[in-house]
């Protein structure tokens, strides 16, 4: 199975991106094809409603920015992994902008996805998850899972072998 992981941790060592690492190990130990897009770093603009894509655009985004580099990958993923520290009780800036502009080529091909999510606060993951569940329940695509790491966890060998289990079990 070919497995989309977006990293949407601005931290290029931090919590997420730790169990991203993880997350690959275990996908990669059972035979998948795991690609990693730090979307954190990446010069990722959200959408402008302008309608080109689903226009003149035929299904390609207005926008020539670090998005277009994702697009080749989103359209041959049978699996998506939306990796992200929760900012504000939400995916990070970054993060929601990249998942904006999955509309212009329309659905995502991908039927099957997971969110791994890092906080220092237990309390914060009712809205990121009740987001998650409405956008794939759109695309008409599976849940495989969820992980959610909060404060001393962080990096612990525990929520390492959570996600490690998590990439393995797919």
């Amino acid at each position: 199975m070919k497995i989309l992981v977006l990293n949407g941790s601005p931290r290029k060592n931090g919590n997420t991106a730790a169990l991203v690492a993880a997350f690959k190990e275990g996908a990669e130990s059972t035979g998948h094809e795991v690609t990693v897009f730090n979307v954190g770093n990446m010069k990722i603009n959200g959408c402008l409603a302008c309608e080109y894509c689903h226009g003149a655009g035929a299904g390609k985004c207005v926008q020539n920015d670090d998005m277009q580099k994702l697009y080749p990958d989103m359209a041959s993923a049978d699996m998506v992994v939306l990796a992200s520290p929760v900012h504000y009780w939400s995916f990070t800036g970054q993060m929601q902008s990249c998942i904006t502009r999955f509309y212009a080529p329309g659905k995502p091909a991908a039927m099957k996805y997971g969110m791994i999510l890092s906080s220092e606060s237990p309390g914060v993951y009712d809205a990121i998850i009740s987001q998650y569940k409405s956008c794939i329940g759109y695309f008409g695509a599976k849940d495989m899972g969820i992980i959610t790491v909060h404060g001393d966890e962080n990096k612990s060998e525990a929520a390492l072998k959570k996600a490690r289990d998590f990439g393995a079990s797919l």
